[in-house]
């Protein structure tokens, strides 16, 4: 039994990693942050499938994180993800690293598979309705289209109308 656990433990496994980072951190320090994951990766042994770039996105809901020992709360994080292929032992230590580094928010580690399973966004398309009737105008009265002026005693009686 202890064999096979050694198998498993070496076995190469397809992981994906996705984390949202603070927006606190400027966009010229993003790719320190990420640098930072990479290294722990490949200081493991992983290889690199692919990569999404981190982008600053709309949060479906607040996220808090104590920083310099105060209670912040966010609605926006930089969102980014990179896929990778090691052990078990070296995904372990990702995960481990993306949950004490402070400018992680969040993040997430699994098992995948190599090909792209992403969604790929398809354009909206647009249903052409062609008309055979041509629309006319409706005619007018004459004493429709030169409405009277209002006084302003009346405008104000018809607002005091409504607010009530």
């Amino acid at each position: 039994m202890t064999e096979t656990n050694t198998e498993n433990e070496t076995a190469l496994r397809i992981y994906e990693a996705g984390y949202q980072i603070s927006p606190a951190v400027k966009e010229e320090d993003l790719e320190k942050t990420v640098a930072g994951i990479r290294a722990v990766v490949e200081k493991a042994g992983g290889t690199f499938i692919a990569e999404g770039a981190p982008a600053l996105m709309k949060l479906s809901y607040p996220l808090f994180a104590l920083e310099a020992g105060k209670k912040v709360e966010y609605d926006r994080a930089y969102f980014g993800w990179l896929k990778f292929e090691s052990t078990l032992e070296a995904a372990d230590n990702v995960r481990d690293s993306l949950k004490v580094d402070p400018m992680i928010l969040r993040s997430l580690v699994f098992t995948t598979v190599r090909e792209e399973t992403r969604a790929r966004m398809k354009a909206p398309q647009l249903r052409e309705v062609k008309r055979t009737d041509t629309l006319k105008a409706s005619p007018r009265k004459p004493e429709e289209s030169a409405a009277a002026p209002v006084s302003e005693a009346d405008l104000e009686k018809a607002l005091q109308d409504i607010t009530e």
